[in-house]
This record gives structure tokens, C-alpha cells and sequence, in this order.
């Protein structure tokens, strides 16, 4: 089947799941546009989950790099409420876990506390359930669908279930999904109906009835294993995500803007959907559209070059274009922490080396020493005390939206030394959430686009 054919079975499969969806779940609230979810630091006093505050600034960056090979993003809502069906919209309360983000949720008849990983770049939202075949440890109690009396799975005859090459087949009268996460995680199980609550104050819950999610049944190799976390909150495209399912309660529409990761932060963060998104000062505020393929649902835009101290770079066009085998192309994911840029040749030309042979070439001639990290980064110099001229970056995306990356966000200080702060991309480039801190980051799915500006984000 030819690309163009495929994007068109692609597109018509999302419009037929999306419509599914919206005549299927229901919601109860008075305005069904607008939606804030907020966030408080776990490395902030004021996290139940402050468990490194004896760390180093070092110490945490170190630990936010070994995270990001596992590619997980994560919000964690930390309000203990019930279920409530009352037909008031507010803001719901969240925090963040420190090295992710997690939400936190009830699901089911029962109003069973569940803590999910989010995942801006993932699709199926899922969590471990009862009966279980073989689950990780986790600190919360297993969710039990035996013991719900809204949980339903969902028929072989669905169209997620139909599709040959997805995530999902049919097994003995049952529609089973299958995915494997870079970083090993795995999960097995049943694509299944619930309802699910999301707190919005101590006596309120919003209430989604019929969200399609999965019920693992076999999970293996969680980095959040022995902690409260069960399960992946999907955030990208697929039809499947939640972004997706609830795209008729938010206008398609969310929002965040990340306060620098090094801070110790006392107040709250804010994830918005729908109506609750500020709106971006016209003359701030840059716009870059989604690109897209076929079978790919994370948000790509298209990378025009990159500019090194506010030298343009001399790149093909084609360097950051995604190519037909799906490799290439850039795509922005707060999931992964740092920013990746891609290694492979692309037209005898290989982006991430020549940006490394330029950083090189740069701070040598202000003769600094090449050191080591402990994290691993290629990139690292030592530190003299009255050296402060570090290099920036601009990515020049498509539509004139050129994305400034200040000094402090491309680099990470240590006390002595200092690393670039941008790792090999194996198969795409990908701008990381280091270099999101301090902008407001819009991604708008209805009108195709990705919109961005600078901000004090301590302001949010």
C-alpha cells in the first residue's frame, strides 16, 4: 500500500474511533470545555512524596537522566477525595512526583484510587487489575474489575479491535492488547470500559463514564515498580489515548508550562485543558503545525535547521524531515528529559555529530578542559569560576516559529563542571522537557498545531 494510501486508512480509522467515542462516553459537568489539573513539585516541601529533598542539585539532575531512557511522563493527582457525581466544573488538584508526572484518579463502582503515569507520548491509558496473572508490586491495592459493576470489556467487533498490526487482537471472545515501551516496560491485558472520577476538590470529582482503557493483566520491567504507580495515563493521538477519547469535553486542547527543574518549588503547577488555557500574548506567541504519517501519533512538527550562538546552520532540508520507513522527522515530548537529536546520517550528514563538533570547537577556544559526568553526557567541560559564556540554540521550526533555548536551559551545572544537555537520538529528534522549562507549551490537536512563548512559568 502506497504512503499516501496508508495515511488515508489511517486518518479514516481515528475519525471512526473518535466518533465512536464521543457518542459512547459521557461526562457529567456543567461546562465540558474546560479543565485544570494542577501540580506541586515532589521535590517541593509541600509534596507527600518529598523523598529526595537530602539531594544534591547534582545528585537530582543525575537521577532526571537516568529516568529519561525509560521515556515516561508524569502527573500525580494527590487529592483524596470520593466519587461525586455533581454537575460542577472546577480545577483539580494534582502533584508531581519529582522525576514525572502522575495522575491521580478513582476508577470503577467501588471508586478505586489508582496513580497513573503520564505519558505524552503514549496511547492506551491502562493499569494493573485483579485477577492478575503477574504484576509488579505496587503500594496501592490492585484494581479489582470483578468487584466494579460499570467495568465491561470491550467486543472483538470494535474497530480498535479490527484493525490487523495494532496494539489489539482477538482472542477467544475477548479483544486482548499487547505493548512493549522503550525502556522494557510491557504490559498485557484485556481492552476494557470504566468509569472514570477525577477529583477536582475535597467534596467534587468529574465523572467519565465508558473511557476504553486497559486492564493489564501480565505488566513486567516498570521503572515505578514498589511505589504507588500501577499504569500509563496515554496523552498522545492515538485513538485511544485520553486526549483523544475526551477531545469533545476539551476542545482538543492542552497546556503546561515548566517551572526550571533544579528549583525547589513550593507552589503548584498547572496542566490546562479546553477553556482553562490562557490565552498567549499575540505578540509572543509562536505557531508551528503537526506533521503527520501514517501510524505515528506523537506530536512531530517539522524542524526546518538549528541555529548554534545565532549562527543558522547550513542543514539539507531533508536532515529533520520524517522519512517513509517512519524514522526521522522531530517531535516535541516533555516524556523525555532531555533533548535528543538525531544521530543517523541523513544525506552523508549526521545533525547530532555536528552540533557536538561545534559545542567542541566553541569552548575549547575559550580553553576549557573536556571532562566526565556521571550521568553519561557526551559533552563536558570543566567550570572555571569567572567562565559565563555559555553557548544558546534556536530551533527554527516551520511558519518562522523559531524556539530560543537560553544558556541555562541547554546546559546542566554541576559545582565544577557544566554538560550539554542534549543526548543521541537513536531514530528522530526530539525536544525534551529541559529545554520546555519556561515556556508555555500548547498542544492544539483540533487545529493542528503546536503553539509556544516564553514564560515565568512560577507565575502559572
Amino acid at each position: 500500500m502506497s504512503l499516501s494510501l496508508r495515511f488515508l486508512s489511517a486518518k479514516l480509522f481515528l475519525y471512526l474511533c473518535l466518533t465512536l467515542f464521543q457518542h459512547h462516553v459521557t461526562f457529567s459537568a456543567s461546562n465540558p470545555t474546560g479543565l485544570t489539573l494542577r501540580a506541586v513539585l515532589d521535590d517541593s516541601p509541600n509534596s507527600p512524596l518529598y523523598l529526595i529533598e537530602n539531594m544534591t542539585i547534582a545528585e537530582r539532575i543525575e537521577r532526571f537522566i537516568q529516568v529519561t531512557n525509560a521515556k515516561d511522563n508524569y502527573l500525580n493527582l494527590n487529592a483524596r477525595v470520593g466519587p461525586d457525581k455533581s454537575n460542577s466544573l472546577s480545577r483539580v488538584v494534582m502533584t508531581r512526583d519529582g522525576l514525572f508526572y502522575s495522575v491521580w484518579l478513582l476508577i470503577g463502582s467501588q471508586g478505586q484510587e489508582v496513580k497513573l503515569l503520564m505519558d505524552t507520548g503514549g496511547g492506551l491509558t491502562w493499569t494493573q487489575c485483579q485477577p492478575c496473572l503477574n504484576c509488579f508490586p505496587q503500594n496501592l491495592p490492585i484494581y479489582d474489575s470483578t468487584a466494579s459493576t460499570t467495568y465491561s470489556t470491550l467486543s472483538c467487533d470494535h474497530p480498535l479491535c479490527q484493525v490487523e498490526g495494532s496494539l489489539y487482537t482477538c482472542v477467544d471472545d475477548l479483544c486482548i492488547y499487547v505493548h512493549n515501551y522503550h525502556g522494557g516496560l510491557y504490559t498485557r491485558g484485556v481492552a476494557s470500559l470504566e468509569t472514570f472520577y477525577f477529583p477536582m476538590d475535597p467534596s467534587t470529582a468529574l465523572t467519565f463514564n465508558n473511557l476504553v482503557f486497559g486492564c493489564s493483566r501480565d505488566s513486567r520491567n516498570a521503572v515505578f515498580q514498589d511505589t504507588e504507580l500501577s499504569g500509563i495515563f496515554g496523552m498522545n493521538m492515538m485513538p485511544d489515548s485520553l486526549i483523544s477519547q475526551l477531545s469533545s469535553y476539551t476542545n482538543s486542547r492542552f497546556s503546561y508550562c515548566l517551572v526550571p527543574f533544579p528549583d525547589l518549588i513550593p507552589h503548584t503547577l498547572v496542566l490546562r485543558f479546553g477553556d482553562d488555557i490562557p490565552l498567549l500574548p499575540p505578540e509572543r506567541v509562536k505557531t508551528t503545525m503537526f506533521v503527520h504519517a501514517p501510524y505515528l501519533y506523537n506530536y512531530y512538527v517539522n524542524l526546518v535547521t538549528i541555529s548554534f550562538l545565532n549562527d543558522r546552520l547550513g542543514f539539507p532540508p531533508s536532515q529533520f524531515q520524517l522519512r517513509e520507513d517512519g524514522l526521522g522527522g522531530c517531535f516535541v515530548d516533555s516524556g523525555y528529559l532531555l533533548t535528543a537529536i538525531e544521530d543517523n546520517y541523513v544525506g552523508g550528514v549526521n545533525a547530532y555529530d555536528v552540533l557536538m563538533d561545534l559545542f567542541t570547537a566553541y569552548y575549547e577556544s575559550n580553553n576549557l578542559r573536556r571532562t566526565t559526568d556521571p550521568s553519561g553526557l557526551d559533552m563536558c567541560f570543566e567550570r572555571p569560576n569567572d567562565f559565563n559564556n555559555f553557548a544558546n540554540l534556536t530551533f527554527h521550526f516551520d511558519g518562522e516559529a523559531d524556539y530560543f533555548v537560553p544558556p541555562q536551559h541547554l546546559h546542566i551545572f554541576q559545582q565544577d563542571h557544566f554538560c550539554v544537555a542534549i543526548t543521541r537520538g537513536r531514530y528522530a529528534t526530539v525536544l525534551g522537557a529541559w529545554q520546555q522549562q519556561n515556556k508555555r507549551m500548547l498542544y492544539d490537536v483540533g487545529l493542528d498545531r503546536l503553539q509556544f512563548a516564553d514564560e515565568n512559568c512560577a507565575n502559572d
